[in-house]
C-alpha cells in the first residue's frame, strides 16, 4: 500500500514515505498529502525537527510512480495538475519553520533526489545511490527542481549528473554537497538519530531563524536584511529560551528549551 506514514517520538516528527513494492515510488495521492502532513508536524508544539525516510532499507524514494504516468500524467491539463502537486509537495519543506531532514538509504532516484534537496540537510548511509534519469525517460527536468539542486551541486556537478543520468555514490553525494553526513548503513540509524537528537535540544526560535536567513539569503543574496528575519532574529534575544541558555551554559549543565 501506498502511504505516508507518521510518527512523533522525543521532539521528532517523521514521515515515512511508504510504497516497499515499488521502492517507495511517490504516488499522485502521496505528493498531493505531503504539505498537509508536514503542515501539521510544523504546528506541534511537541516537535522540534522533521524526518522524511523511506519504508524499509532499500530506498529512500525511486522517484514517482511511472505505472501513474499515463493515466495521470498526459495531456497538458493532467501534467499542470500532477507537476504542481509534487511542486508543492518540494516548496513544503521549506514553508515549515522547523527544519526538515532527509534520513536517505539505499536508492534515491528522480524525484527522491528533487525532494531531498527541498529539506535543509540530508544525511545518508554509505550504501545510498542516487541518480536523476530524466534524459532517460524523456521528461523537462522542471526549471524549479534545477534552482533547488544548482546552489547545492553547483553547475558542472549539476549538468553532468544531468546530462549523463548515471548513478553516483553516497562518497559523492557527500564530495558535491548534496548529502551532509555519510554515515555506516550497519550503524545508520543510532547515528543519524544521535544527530537528530541534537538538533531537537536547541532552542527552536534559534533554529527558526537561522532557517528563514538562509532562505533569504539564498533567493536574494545581495538583498538588504530582511525584516522579517531581523525580526525573527530578534525575538531570539528577548525569549526565555535565551534566559535558559545562559543560565544552563553558567551552571554547566544541559538546557532545557520551550520555543518561546
Amino acid at each position: 500500500m501506498a502511504e505516508l506514514i507518521t510518527r512523533r517520538a522525543e521532539g521528532v516528527g517523521t514521515v515515512v514515505l511508504s510504497n516497499p513494492a515499488k521502492h517507495n515510488a511517490m504516488t499522485f495521492d502521496m505528493w498531493r498529502s505531503l504539505p498537509d502532513v508536514l503542515a501539521a508536524f510544523d504546528a506541534d508544539p511537541a516537535v522540534r525537527v522533521i524526518v522524511l525516510e523511506g519504508a524499509g532499507e532499500k530506498a529512500f524514494v525511486s522517484g514517482s510512480d511511472i505505472s501513474q504516468f499515463e493515466s495521470q500524467r498526459t495531456g497538458p491539463d493532467a501534467q499542470k495538475i500532477y507537476n504542481d502537486a509534487v511542486e508543492a509537495a518540494h516548496l513544503a519543506a521549506g514553508r515549515c519553520d522547523k527544519p526538515v531532514i532527509a534520513k536517505i538509504r539505499g536508492i534515491c532516484i528522480g524525484g527522491g533526489v528533487g525532494l531531498a534537496a527541498s529539506c535543509d540537510v540530508r544525511l545518508c548511509a554509505d550504501d545510498a545511490r542516487f541518480r536523476i534519469p530524466a534524459a532517460r525517460i524523456g521528461i523537462g527536468y522542471p526549471t524549479a527542481g534545477i534552482q533547488r539542486l544548482l546552489p547545492l551541486l553547483g553547475p558542472q556537478n549539476l549538468m553532468d549528473i544531468l546530462f549523463s543520468a548515471r548513478f553516483f555514490d553516497a562518497a559523492e553525494a557527500r564530495r558535491i554537497g548534496l548529502v551532509a553526513h555519510v554515515y555506516p548503513a550497519a550503524d545508520f540509524d543510532a547515528q543519524a538519530d544521535a544527530w537528530l537528537a541534537q538538533v531537537a535540544e536547541n532552542a527552536p526560535l534559534t533554529l527558526r531563524a537561522v532557517k528563514r536567513a538562509t532562505a533569504a539569503l539564498l533567493a536574494e543574496p545581495n538583498a538588504p536584511p530582511d525584516a522579517a528575519v531581523e525580526a525573527a532574529i530578534a525575538a531570539c534575544f528577548g525569549s526565555a529560551d535565551y534566559a535558559e541558555g545562559t543560565r544552563a551554559f553558567l551552571e554547566k549543565r544541559r538546557p532545557a528549551f520551550q520555543g518561546r
